[in-house]
Order: structure tokens, then C-alpha cells, then sequence
């Protein structure tokens, strides 16, 4: 097939070249064109073969993976999955990896998903990232005070708000750029980002040293109050509950939605259920067509919503889905979102 996605596996575990080799000949539009222990292989291969996609190990000897693709982003930029371990020090490097330039990141084989859910997520990861758009990381644009300084007067009547957030592909740099944006008496923020287990705690870690809001990995009856964001825990879906006055998550395990677990329309369907007119839905940048339908019965149920636009996002492809069902009041630019979300509560 002449339109085959040509990938490189770039991994000094010859099991994972060959875990990962065997699953991706399994799908007839994908090709793997070569793999490589360590990064001095990997520079001469790129070069030769030309790949649309390489994964990335980012804990290697003789160049480690972070060098590597610093390198790779400045000279050579190609979109990258990165493939880490479950470990916190590899969940640290595997965001510092997304701020420098990689697209997407998946957990090694041997974590928390059987092989046939790590081969349907890789292939996801790598058909997403063949397709994504590059923003260099410089460029982007990750809030100003002037935002945080007319905030508290246009939240001054915000008591019982919601707002959601699911995102994929380039969701971890577009969401620390709606969050950092947010006034510290925000409105109550859940959040939905796809994400293996373990690396969202440390994602959460970062987003909260860098917003004016708590930010936290969520746990099951955490109560949603304002000045704090609740991010799903990897592997599990958040919903949003309501007892009485007060907004609260259950985080629970059940079937992927959409091959993903978290998934955007688990959350989105509950706060359309429990918050309605409450709620301000924002769906960000993602491959596939998770949170479309949760947003469509947010705004059914009052609820304000917004989708990022086509120029901003790394991958347009849930906000596109959304647009197409008539989901989104909104579509906005990635810098203009947190604004839009003020403005609409």
C-alpha cells in the first residue's frame, strides 16, 4: 500500500522491538520500515528510511531518549510516541518528552493493559501522530497575568459551576495552557486527559506547580470545589455525581469507551446529567471521536461548550467530531480558550 505509515522502533529491549514489530504487521496500513537499539542507530536510519512515525524509548543507554529527541525536534523533526516505563521517574521524563515535542506517549509493554489493548492504543498513538501538526513548544503561548487579573471580577457569581475538559493527542501542552489562565476562585474543573496509568499523577504534579488553581490526580468522592481541577487517574473512568449542593467524581473501572479508559464521554455524560446549565464543556485537541456525543448532550442539557480549532490543535479530531454533530457554541483558538470558558461562566 502505497499510503502505509512508515514507523521506526527506536528501543534498546529487543522484546519491545519485537512485541512491537509483530502487532503493528498486523494492520495493513501500517509499516515497520526498521528498528534500532539506541539513538546513534536510530540517526542513520531516520535518515535512510525516511519514516512518517518513530517510537521512542526514553530511558536508553549511550544517549538517552530526551537528548535524543531534542536533537531530533531542532534538526530532524519527526512526530514521536514515546514509550515509557510505569516508574515515577519515567512518568517525570515522559512529560518533560510532550513539552519538548513528542505527540503522544504509551506505557512499555508488561503495565497496566494486556497486549491486545496496548497494540489497539499504539496503533492509535501512531496513526494520531502521523497525522499531527507541529507547534514548537517555544511558541507556545502559556498564559499572562493579565488574564488572572480581570478573572475575579468576572467570577464573582460563580457559585456551582462545573467545567470539563477532555483531550488526546496534544492534550497535556493545550491543557496546561487553558489551566494556567485560570484565576485561582475558578469554578470546580474536571478533567479527562487520555493518558496511561501512573503518568497522570505526575502530569497533575506539574499542572498543579504551574497554575494558580489546585491541580490533583482525582480519587474516588473527591468533592469539585472551585480554585481546583480533579484529573482522571489512567486506567480508570471519572464521572461527575451531585449530592445536594455539593459536586463530587466517582473513579471507577469498567469497559474502554472508545478504546480508552479514561474516556472524555464517560465524564461529559455525567456532568450533562448531574451539573446540566451548571457546566461549561471544552473538548481540545485528540485523534478519534471521544467526548463528541457527551458534548452534544451537554449543550442539550444548557450547558455552554466549546471546541479548540482546526489551526490550534496537534491533531483535529475529536473537536471535528464534535463540530460535526453540532456539539460546540464555540470554536476557539487554544489561546483564546480560557477566556471563552470566563466569559461563559
Amino acid at each position: 500500500m502505497a499510503n502505509r505509515i512508515k514507523v521506526l522502533i527506536v528501543d534498546d529491549s529487543a522484546i519491545v522491538r519485537k512485541i512491537f514489530t509483530e502487532e503493528l504487521a498486523k494492520y495493513p496500513d501500517i509499516e515497520v520500515v526498521g528498528s534500532a537499539p539506541d539513538p546513534f542507530v536510530a540517526r542513520d536510519k531516520i535518515v535512510n528510511l525516511n519514516p512518517h512515525v518513530i517510537t521512542l524509548d526514553i530511558e536508553m543507554p549511550r544517549m538517552d531518549g530526551l537528548t535524543f529527541l531534542r536533537k531530533l525536534m531542532k534538526y530532524h523533526p519527526v512526530p514521536t510516541v514515546v514509550v515509557s516505563s510505569l516508574t515515577k521517574e519515567g512518568s517525570s521524563l515522559t512529560l518533560e518528552a510532550l513539552e519538548i515535542g513528542a505527540v503522544d506517549v504509551i506505557a512499555k509493554p508488561g503495565g497496566s493493559y494486556s497486549v491486545g489493548d496496548m497494540s489497539a492504543q499504539l496503533v492509535e498513538k501512531i496513526r494520531a501522530a502521523a497525522r499531527a501538526r507541529f507547534i514548537v513548544p517555544h511558541q507556545r503561548n502559556v498564559g499572562s497575568a493579565a488574564a488572572a487579573v480581570e478573572a475575579p471580577q468576572a467570577l464573582s457569581q460563580t457559585t456551582n459551576k462545573i467545567i470539563a475538559i477532555g483531550a488526546s493527542t496534544g492534550g497535556t501542552e493545550a491543557i496546561k495552557a487553558v489551566l494556567t489562565k485560570l484565576p485561582h476562585n475558578s469554578p470546580g474543573v474536571v478533567i479527562v486527559q487520555h493518558m496511561p496509568a501512573n503518568f497522570t499523577a505526575a502530569f497533575a504534579e506539574r499542572l498543579n506547580n504551574l497554575c494558580r488553581i489546585n491541580v490533583r490526580e482525582a480519587r474516588d468522592n473527591d468533592t469539585v470545589v472551585p480554585g481546583t481541577a480533579l484529573l482522571a487517574p489512567g486506567n480508570y473512568h471519572m464521572l461527575l455525581r451531585r449530592s445536594g449542593a455539593r459536586y463530587y467524581v466517582e473513579v471507577k473501572t469498567g469497559p474502554m469507551v472508545h478504546h480508552q479508559r479514561p474516556a472524555v464521554d464517560v465524564l461529559f455524560k455525567s456532568v450533562a446529567k448531574y451539573a446540566g446549565a451548571n457546566a461549561v464543556g471544552v473538548i481540545l485537541t485528540g485523534m478519534g471521536a471521544d467526548g463528541a456525543e457527551g458534548l452534544k448532550e451537554m449543550k442539550n442539557m444548557g450547558a455552554a461548550t466549546i471546541a479548540q480549532d482546526e489551526k490550534s490543535c496537534v491533531v483535529f479530531g475529536m473537536p471535528k467530531e464534535a463540530i460535526k454533530l453540532g456539539a460546540a457554541d464555540r470554536v476557539v483558538p487554544l489561546d483564546n480558550i480560557a477566556a471563552e470558558i470566563l466569559r461563559m461562566v
